[in-house]
């Protein structure tokens, strides 16, 4: 296998929109929502498995869920967990992946993955994922992964590609556009979903953190000799509470020039609510997911979720999401999945800790 190849998954989000399922003390990576027997960490790090060494792979994830990456990942040293302090998105995880690196292998390339999306055919994403390794290595860019889609979803967000097919630069981004705007980029065929899932040479994304973020590359590179070195985590903790919260995207991407998209269509989905598991999930004849322990009745287009060894009687329900557990019932309107990050938020600020 390939030395200077890396991989660098993304785990330290909580996953709110699965919300009652997904709390902060087991968040949506460390879980098996799909019933596959295998969490969606494992099922990522098991991804790469044939691409990247196992001693190349880092995870980037808050503190408090170290031991849990541990667990489902018992193939990694405690040096390849990466724990922050507190969480500031996606560019600072992203740089602190970077200078690790860049201290360990200055020939690295690294893929970037988040932990917990589905992909159903891993073949083809792995041979997309070739391709955009050899394109990077040659080409001095930043590369993403874009999916032709399938619908005009209004929770992800949008790359205006020009061709759909193979590697072409990035004409713009659009962040989870309003529905009729996603239905004339999805009617246009300029445009694919942004999956979040990188490929860059390590030399090039500090370049363009440098380039576009230098409050959080300075704040790096000022603790760069410790990166690598039994110091490292107190120089992480000098420098997260300095970093803004910045996504990758809006931090770097959408602002360099260097930035180009492999159209994909390998089976992709973010699984980031229960509509988009509702939608990757096996159907009843009235369109239905439920598991065992459910009974259900005039009920139809639902995903009903129980709590072991408790029955769940569901009757004259159309389009909803329930999901029952020991301590908290959710009986929400599919289409209205988007506001539940908002109970949460409510419940942060009402006193409601004890159910986040």
């Amino acid at each position: 296998m390939d030395k200077n190849l890396y991989l660098v998954i993304m785990a330290g989000g909580v996953g709110s929109r699965f919300w009652p399922v997904s709390r902060k003390h087991t968040p949506k990576q460390f879980l098996d929502i799909m019933g596959t027997g295998k969490s969606f960490i494992r099922h990522t790090f098991e991804r790469f498995a044939g691409m990247v060494p196992s001693a190349n792979v880092l995870v980037v994830t808050n503190s408090a869920y170290a031991d849990l990456v541990a667990e489902h990942l018992p193939e990694l040293s405690r040096e390849q967990i990466l724990c922050e302090p507190i969480g500031r998105n996606t560019a600072p995880c992203i740089a602190y992946a970077a200078f690790r690196l860049a201290a360990v292998n200055p020939e690295a390339t690294m893929i970037v993955s988040p932990a917990d999306h589905l992909i159903l055919d891993e073949q083809e994403f792995a041979a997309n994922i070739a391709e955009c390794v050899d394109f990077v290595r040659t080409n001095d860019s930043l590369m993403t992964l874009g999916i032709v889609p399938s619908r005009p979803d209004t929770g992800y967000g949008y790359i205006q590609v020009g061709e759909r097919g193979g590697i072409s630069p990035v004409k713009t981004f659009t962040e989870k556009p309003n529905l009729q705007l996603a239905e004339s980029f999805v009617a246009s065929g300029e445009f694919v979903w942004n999956a979040g899932i990188f490929v860059w040479r390590n030399s090039t994304i500090i370049r363009e953190l440098k380039n576009y973020l230098p409050e959080e590359y300075n704040l790096f590179n000022a603790e760069r000799a410790h990166f690598g070195t039994p110091t490292e985590s107190e120089a992480i903790g000098r420098i997260y509470p300095q970093c803004k919260s910045i996504s990758i995207d809006y931090g770097v991407l959408e602002r360099s020039s260097q930035v180009y998209v492999r159209c994909c269509d390998f089976g992709w989905s973010d699984l980031g609510t229960w509509a988009s598991l509702y939608q990757n999930s096996a159907k009843d004849s009235e369109g239905n997911v439920a598991g065992s322990g459910t009974m259900l009745s005039n009920t139809t287009n639902c995903i009903v979720r129980g709590h072991d060894g408790k029955l769940v009687v569901v009757d004259g329900l159309d389009d909803y999401i329930v999901v029952d557990t020991p301590d908290v019932l959710l009986v929400y309107p599919k289409c209205r999945e988007q506001e539940i990050k908002q109970i949460t938020n409510r419940l942060q600020f009402e006193g409601g800790e004890e159910y986040l």
